[in-house]
């Protein structure tokens, strides 16, 4: 009976003594919701809207793969966050299309860290694509309505952003100078105070063109000799350039 009693509390000792347990890690912030219902469509949303049309920069391509972008459209169009087309976001405005995200983040050329102006917050979609590629993300947005919600929904879904809102015609001077500025509105010529707010070798990414027409989206590039070296990236349509807000 003592043999049986010590070998039951030899092996409860053993038991006792045995490697503990590791708890799963958990990731927290932006990137890796606890739970992304979503995750699949933006998958899609990569493979079938964004590869098949040449966008090519991997930071890009995770960026775009890691964005809700269901978090940034209004509740009545959340089925369709990832289809391919802009999506009315109130007062005029729109989240652009998943491809033009893309395509306008890659003609950046960005390498992390780099300093980016956005003209036109909007809902904060393309803000946010430029904060998880690693960017020092400044934006600027016409209607305070939307410069506030954007600025709550940055801050909420951990994205670090700096919002405000103003004409973003005038650029953000006391910022400046940026690596690159992107414009996710239509003017009808190139706003001069942003090509006076790139560094030497920054480019800036803007449509340009009539409101209600097609318009063409261009890359400028300030070389060092202050020369501005233009690139056509094809044909494009989007809202208009406003200098005031616009009502809802």
């Amino acid at each position: 009976m003592r043999n049986l009693a010590s070998a039951t509390l030899m092996m409860l000792l053993l038991c006792a003594c045995g490697p503990p347990t590791v708890a799963p890690a958990v990731t927290t912030g932006p990137l890796a919701p606890a739970t992304d219902q979503f995750a699949e469509e933006r998958e899609r949303m990569v493979d079938e809207q964004i590869i098949p049309r040449d966008v090519t920069d991997s930071i890009v391509l995770q960026a775009m793969r890691r964005v809700p972008r269901h978090e940034f459209v209004p509740p009545e169009y959340l089925g369709q966050s990832y289809e391919d087309h802009p999506v009315p976001i109130g007062y005029g405005q729109t989240i652009s299309q998943p491809y033009i995200v893309s395509y306008m983040s890659e003609n950046l050329e960005l390498q992390p860290g780099d300093r980016v102006l956005e003209i036109g917050t909007g809902s904060g979609y393309q803000a946010a694509i430029l904060a998880d590629m690693g960017m020092k993300v400044y934006s600027i947005e016409i209607v305070p309505e939307l410069a506030a919600e954007a600025d709550a929904r940055l801050k909420r879904l951990g994205y670090e952003v700096q919002v405000r809102a103003g004409d973003g015609y005038t650029g953000w001077p006391e910022a400046a100078p940026f690596d690159a500025i992107l414009v996710t509105a239509a003017p009808d010529h190139v706003p001069q105070p942003l090509i006076e707010q790139l560094k030497p070798g920054g480019r800036l990414v803007i449509p340009i063109g009539p409101v209600g027409a097609i318009q063409t989206l261009w890359q400028f590039t300030l070389e060092e000799s202050d020369h501005v070296k233009a690139l056509n990236l094809g044909d494009v349509r989007f809202v208009p350039f406003t200098r005031s807000a616009p009502s809802p």
